[in-house]
């Protein structure tokens, strides 16, 4: 492990348990009697409090994030960046096809998803914000005018034919990486937008940044046993490392996987990858391990522990072969509370 999970737990929880949880910020908890407790303002001194209590760990914390609602976030960085997080849904429908294709070149590319009569998705954008919190606000950009932007691409594309009922999208690639670099265009000049995140659903997002870059992530699971034990360690200390975790018979996790690869679009077809290579290269990695007990059953923790950061480590070369494409970045969900991230530099 880079650092004990219960660690990391014991030492946050002194915090929020002491300062944060039930309390109003305003008056029970300094600086906030002096400054707003906006999402940037308490990611970013939830961050400082933290990394005090790190410094005589080997594992440093690096961002603090802060849900306030399901719409409304921030992160904080230790390099000093601070983002604030918009999130907004929209229904829209569409068919997904390129003009510069045949019919025939969509069908073949885009399967279904290009029938002219079209289909629809409950769209979730996750619009980024960077830049200097502002000392009378608290926000980077205060809430009405970022509001504002975010309502303007709602009525824009909310119940709409994106096809047929938003002129500027006609004659266009109408894919969710063309959509992503639409919205990131349409806004870029009202707010300090860093980058941007368009779910089409639960499983699938295309991302575009402000140097141009697209990126399209894909979400999958697997079902897996396994136990926390290190060969060359005593059994005491296995169990004073990993507790519960040592289990001698195991226990399981829906693993969660988060794959992403950036690139440019190919600007005939709108397109960074194919999906379908993308979704079954996925499924053909996770096979190997989906139902099994992972330290007796593959040989690949046979001589490591199947620890997430040893797992996300084995798994992310094993991604890259099946699709037969460079990861930009694998993420990989434990529980709920628990990820593990392998960036490639």
């Amino acid at each position: 492990m880079i650092i004990n999970v219960t660690t990391i737990k014991d030492k946050i929880n002194t915090i929020l348990n002491s300062r944060y949880d039930h309390k109003y910020l305003n008056l029970d908890t300094k600086p906030f009697d002096d400054i707003i407790p906006t999402p940037e303002n308490i990611a970013r001194q939830l961050l400082t409090e933290t990394i005090n209590l790190f410094h005589n760990e080997q594992a440093k914390p690096v961002a603090c994030h802060v849900s306030e609602s399901d719409n409304n976030e921030a992160t904080a960085y230790a390099n000093g960046r601070v983002e604030r997080h918009l999130w907004v849904s929209f229904s829209a429908a569409r068919s997904t096809r390129s003009p510069n294709l045949s019919d025939e070149e969509n069908r073949k590319l885009f399967g279904s998803a290009s029938s002219k009569s079209g289909h629809g998705h409950g769209y979730r954008l996750k619009v980024t914000l960077r830049g200097e919190i502002d000392s009378d606000t608290g926000m980077i950009v205060p809430d009405n005018e970022s509001h504002s932007v975010i309502d303007f691409i709602y009525n824009l594309l909310d119940h709409k034919n994106l096809n047929l009922d938003v002129p500027e999208l006609k004659n266009r690639p109408m894919t969710t990486e063309c959509l992503s670099q639409f919205i990131y265009n349409k806004i870029s000049d009202s707010l300090p937008i860093d980058r941007l995140r368009l779910w089409e659903n639960q499983w699938f997002f295309a991302e575009y940044d402000k140097n141009q870059n697209y990126g399209i992530g894909m979400v999958d699971h697997f079902h897996a046993a396994h136990r926390l034990h290190s060969n060359k360690l005593y059994d005491n200390e296995n169990i004073d490392i990993y507790g519960k975790c040592n289990n001698p018979n195991g226990h399981g996790h829906r693993y969660k996987i988060e794959s992403t690869i950036k690139s440019q679009i190919d600007e005939k077809s709108g397109i960074l990858y194919p999906l379908d290579k993308f979704f079954n290269g996925i499924k053909d990695a996770l096979h190997q391990w989906d139902y099994k007990h992972l330290d007796l059953d593959t040989d690949d923790f046979t001589n490591v522990v199947s620890t997430g950061e040893n797992i996300i480590q084995v798994l992310f070369p094993r991604i890259e072969k099946s699709i037969e494409y460079k990861l930009s970045r694998l993420r990989l969900w434990e529980t709920f509370n628990n990820r593990f991230t392998l960036r490639r530099k």
